[in-house]
């Protein structure tokens, strides 16, 4: 018998809906790292190099700094970078301070390269971002307080300077130090638990403590059946709120023939959980084997490979599946 196409319309009841998925961070970071930049006129204790811009020793320990967050919660929250090389052959780390002629309390500069295995690692909430080339910017902090900042990070490449360019007025060129940004896909490398993202660009802003990591995302996610594959067209790490969110046509397909698509995906690869954002034009779905579903929010356990509707108060669930009907015995012979 010919398979038909069953469509059901189910009215999300009022209660019904399942828990969000929280993407809190339990534990605080602790910090047991070297103390945070000073302000300009004393540069920090944990850079190897003074102002005017002198490579780390050979054999140095990693050099790093942190952006400290405080949000309107009250909490503090930690971007660390560092960089894991210690070879002047394989990179730089430097922190470029004011020049007397900038005003009072102009942030530093801090460039980040290395070309080794490691690169430069940022740390934000659960992801761990590894890239060749990281320009932060730090803005003085008070006494004892750390400070939040910017950072730009990309493929590219950054060195001294035998002296300083004749005619150039920006801060790095003036400290006698040249960063190169390279921006190219796959060069912004995201770990989060098992998943591994690969993005071309990540900027981190303290005016809304969002980092955004610019596309095309592709992602995957080892499992025991094959990988969960997937792509988006960008990456937010919302820091205050510590969630990991892919925005822009984000389509998760599984080895067993799942594919999942949503305007945004809210994911935590800790809880194996992700929640699939839809709009009003065009809901969350997510399809196996000719069975659709759609709702305005799908939950997705990753692990189990298996997905919850739920809807917005008054909105509806919606979906498409193939009853195949038991087929006509065989006439048996007299």
């Amino acid at each position: 018998m010919p398979r038909r196409p069953l469509l059901l319309t189910l009215t999300l009841l009022l209660g019904a809906a399942l828990p969000v998925a929280s993407f809190a961070q339990e534990t605080p970071p602790t910090q047991a790292q070297p103390a945070e930049p000073q302000a300009p006129d004393a540069p920090p204790s944990e850079t190897p190099e003074s102002q005017d811009s002198a490579p780390a020793e050979p054999g140095a320990e990693t050099s790093s700094l942190e952006l400290v967050r405080r949000g309107d919660d009250g909490q503090e929250r930690r971007i660390r970078i560092v960089r894991t090389g210690t070879s002047d052959e394989t990179g730089i780390f430097t922190i470029c301070s004011p020049q007397d002629d900038e005003p009072e309390g102009s942030p530093n500069v801090a460039v980040f390269s290395e070309s080794g295995p490691g690169g430069v690692q940022i740390t934000i909430d659960q992801n761990v971002i590894r890239v060749p080339l990281a320009l932060v910017t730090q803005r003085p902090a008070e006494e004892g307080e750390g400070s939040d900042g910017r950072i730009e990070a990309s493929a590219g490449t950054a060195r001294f300077l035998d002296e300083v360019p004749e005619g150039k007025t920006d801060r790095l060129s003036r400290c006698a130090v040249e960063a190169t940004p390279q921006p190219a896909p796959d060069t912004v490398l995201v770990t989060q638990g098992r998943t591994e993202l690969k993005g071309q660009k990540l900027v981190y802003d303290e005016t809304d403590g969002v980092a955004r990591i610019d596309g095309p995302i592709t992602f995957t996610r080892p499992g025991d059946d094959g990988p969960l594959t997937g792509q988006s067209e960008r990456i937010e790490v919302e820091v205050d709120t510590e969630k990991t969110v892919l925005i822009g046509a984000v389509v998760l397909s599984s080895p067993d023939g799942r594919v999942s698509r949503a305007a945004r995906v809210e994911y935590d690869d800790e809880a194996n959980l992700a929640r699939l954002i839809g709009t009003a034009e065009q809901p969350a779905e997510s399809t196996l084997r000719g069975d659709v579903l759609r709702a305005g929010e799908l939950l997705y356990d990753l692990e189990r490979n298996e997905v919850v509707a739920r809807a917005p108060e008054g909105g509806t669930i919606t979906g498409e599946f193939q009853d195949e009907e038991p087929t006509t015995p065989a006439p048996r012979t007299p």
